[in-house]
């Protein structure tokens, strides 16, 4: 069983930046895929981008294309998501996923996902 604890989240102000961190501990999860999603109040879970088990591949939605980064440090077993340029349609609750081994991704409906952290806030005010 593996557990993942989000962390990073907070309110910032439109044009700022937040990093958000994604823990994992009960197994390396270095041999699997993962991402981050989120949830808005009224609206559907939205993918937000993911990363191959290499670390070598990663997918944007196109809405944050260009302003988030999503990178992963094995030795720690923690994903990130580097979050710029934040604007008010970004709040949400964010969270990680674990997904599959050896996979290059996580499939934007979330369906590839193995395991779900409890999500951080993230809130952008205009």
């Amino acid at each position: 069983q593996v557990q993942l604890v989000e962390s990073g989240g907070g309110s910032v102000q439109a044009g700022g930046s937040l990093r958000l961190s994604c823990t994992a501990s009960g197994r390396t999860i270095s041999s699997y895929s993962m991402g981050w999603f989120r949830h808005a109040p009224g609206t559907e879970r939205d993918f937000v981008a993911d990363i191959g088990w290499t670390g070598g591949t990663t997918f944007y939605d196109d809405s944050v294309k260009g302003r988030f980064t999503i990178s992963r440090d094995k030795a720690k077993n923690t994903l990130y998501l580097q979050m710029s340029a934040l604007k008010p349609e970004d709040t949400a609750v964010y969270y990680c996923a674990v997904c599959q081994q050896y996979r290059l991704g996580c499939g934007r409906d979330g369906g590839g996902a193995t395991y779900w952290g409890k999500g951080t806030l993230v809130t952008v005010s205009s």
